[in-house]
């Protein structure tokens, strides 16, 4: 298939791409920059420039394509405090998406998340988020119309990945844990740290994406999660471990201070379970699970010193 990736040089598109390729398929990834473009050449991918922003661009890559695998998100406006702007900006170019390929029974696959999905119990596929009058509300919204264009002759599905997708190069949830911990000089963890996340290594995630564009059924939900729930204190302890720091635990009334951006999720009780993604795709994860991640050591290398 030739196959359009939005966000195709990202954390998970970096991996995807050349998952993809090694698998038959022809990629053209949506590129930002000539760095982008670069890195997707090396890949054996093409490129078409642009943004998600560039709803144009969207329709037309999408209506050349055989499908499309939409993972970009303007992650950067979200951590920067706009995440309401973020969720819209990928609304429109998800609508943009979802136009270009009704009637055509090609597959679309989203990038969604796990967070806030069922709180303070087990997801399943089968649950969907009631986050009504939150930001996140917006994103679920536009999980919900991906999903609905399998009623308009689209293949669509919606991968939602955990909060915690790991990997050496890392730059999420788990970099900004480290860089607390070596900031504070303690490992924390909100509470009696038994808040559990999800976890998937970010190869594991990226042959998710290539089997929902092969194979998902129209309207599908998979939990991109090859651990079920991993506490924050078992992290925060593997964490100061590393650093040789105390492991102490944070008053949920003290966590924006301590833990900044982080703080307003980390309380979120977020184990999710992908036994129906597995059966469904045959998806079986086979990478290191997060706690033998962070025990390599890469998350905690720190740039070499010029003078």
């Amino acid at each position: 298939m030739r196959i359009f990736v939005t966000g195709a040089s990202g954390w998970i598109g970096s991996a995807l791409v050349p998952d993809l390729v090694e698998a038959g398929h022809h990629v053209i990834g949506l590129a930002r920059s000539d760095a982008s473009a670069d890195a997707l050449a090396a890949a054996g991918a093409g490129a078409v420039r642009g943004t998600i922003d560039d709803l144009d661009v969207l329709r037309d890559a999408a209506a050349s394509s055989d499908g499309v695998i939409h993972l970009a998100f303007k992650h950067d406006l979200a951590f920067g405090g706009d995440f309401q702007g973020a969720a819209e900006a990928d609304r429109r170019a998800v609508d943009a998406l979802g136009d270009a390929l009704a009637g055509t029974d090609r597959p679309f696959v989203l990038a969604s998340g796990l967070l806030g999905v069922a709180p303070g119990r087990v997801a399943t596929e089968r649950d969907m988020p009631a986050a009504e009058g939150s930001p996140v509300a917006v994103r679920a919204a536009t999980a919900k119309a991906t999903l609905a264009l399998a009623s308009r002759g689209v293949r669509s599905s919606v991968v939602r990945l955990s909060p915690t997708c790991h990997g050496d190069g890392d730059n999420g949830f788990m970099a900004a844990l480290v860089a607390t911990a070596r900031a504070k000089g303690v490992s924390g963890h909100l509470g009696d740290g038994a808040h559990r996340w999800p976890a998937v290594h970010r190869l594991d995630a990226a042959r998710l994406f290539r089997l929902a564009a092969e194979q998902a059924p129209p309207g599908s939900v998979l939990h991109g999660a090859a651990e079920e729930g991993v506490t924050l204190r078992d992290i925060a302890e593997v964490i100061g471990r590393h650093l040789d720091v105390p492991v102490v635990s944070v008053a949920p009334e003290d966590a924006a201070e301590h833990f900044g951006w982080l703080g307003g999720v980390l309380g979120l009780d977020a184990a999710a379970s992908s036994t129906l993604t597995r059966v469904l795709l045959d998806w079986e994860p086979v990478q290191p699970g997060l706690l033998a991640d962070l025990d390599k050591g890469h998350y905690f290398q720190t740039p070499a010193a010029t003078g």
